[in-house]
């Protein structure tokens, strides 16, 4: 008789116990209609304010309950309930990241699951977004954002936590610092194989999303600094065109007037003078990035699979 192979959702919670509860429901009923496989939840409770009151009777499917200490954010919840799987959980085959509020739908887990089992569990499968739900103004500023991602760190992004990490990968995932600030930014960056799967995003259960504008700067800017090595070489490349351009500009405005009888105005030299301070700046941000560069280099941080413990306050089974 083949065992069932063990499917744990890691979802972080802050104050959304309602659509926590749907989700819960939905994916009780994804575990019935999928043969071969048993869920379980890793629900992350992100220092919420408010107390999450659990139906025991109801629950089909075991969950298990992490509370931190204090609010840490979206990504790094997702880090600690990635390492306390690792951890903490011996009979794991496949790991599914998710939101609780409905906007990952459980319903789409086969598909990520087909196509991890398609590719032999060699590569995180994430899922991409095709149709999304939000107002035009976050599509406006989610869309720039792609592009200056793209821009600053040579990477494309589209696709977000949701996703399927085999077991024989999540070792490498929770050894990766990076993922703390971003997870998908870290995945990208640390190299880790993945593939992507086309799904349309979900409407949120209940209440209002708390990714709104600002949210997303924040999000984004944590993105682009897990590429702080790439950009720092980016932010010196063009210094040192901006730098090369100015003195060409310089050597230009000199040669028309040292050499030539061509009538130069009389604000030349205080065109020189604002190109060389101009210099003068670049060269300067590119003394500093070089400096940071340098002193971010230096400090060796050893992999670190058991930084959860410091953040869970407790654990309970509900």
């Amino acid at each position: 008789m083949n065992q069932l192979k063990k499917i744990y959702c890691v979802t972080p919670v802050y104050n959304d116990w309602e659509s926590f509860s749907i989700l819960i429901q939905e994916i009780e009923a994804i575990s019935q209609k999928t043969s071969g496989y048993s869920f379980a939840i890793i629900a992350v409770n992100d220092g919420s304010t408010s107390e999450y009151f659990p139906n025991n009777d109801a629950n089909k499917i075991p969950i298990t309950l992490l509370n931190l200490k204090i609010n840490i954010g979206h990504q790094r919840a997702i880090a600690v309930g990635l390492q306390f799987v690792f951890n903490e959980i011996q009979d794991v085959d496949y790991v599914v990241v998710m939101d609780s509020d409905g906007e990952d739908k459980p319903e789409h887990i086969k598909f990520l699951l087909e196509k991890a089992v398609t590719l032999e569990s060699k590569k995180i499968i994430f899922a991409q977004r095709k149709k999304r739900q939000e107002s035009v103004v976050f599509k406006t500023g989610y869309f720039f954002y792609k592009y200056l991602f793209y821009f600053l760190t040579g990477q494309k992004i589209n696709f977000g936590n949701f996703s399927i990490i085999p077991y024989r990968l999540l070792g490498k995932v929770v050894h990766q610092n990076n993922i703390w600030n971003h997870y998908s930014g870290g995945i990208i960056q640390s190299k880790i194989p993945f593939d992507k799967v086309l799904l349309d995003r979900g409407k949120r259960y209940k209440g209002v999303s708390k990714m709104n504008f600002n949210s997303l700067i924040i999000h984004g800017l944590s993105s682009i600094a897990v590429y702080f090595d790439f950009l720092s070489l980016r932010i010196l490349r063009f210094s040192l065109y901006g730098i090369a351009l100015c003195f060409v500009s310089v050597m230009y405005i000199l040669f028309q007037k040292l050499f030539t009888n061509n009538a130069i105005p009389g604000w030349a030299s205080s065109l020189i003078s604002i190109i060389s301070g101009i210099i003068l700046q670049l060269f300067s941000v590119t003394l500093i990035v070089l400096l940071l560069q340098l002193s971010s280099r230096k400090n060796i941080n050893a992999p670190n699979s058991k930084i959860y413990l410091d953040f869970i306050e407790s654990s309970e089974n509900v």
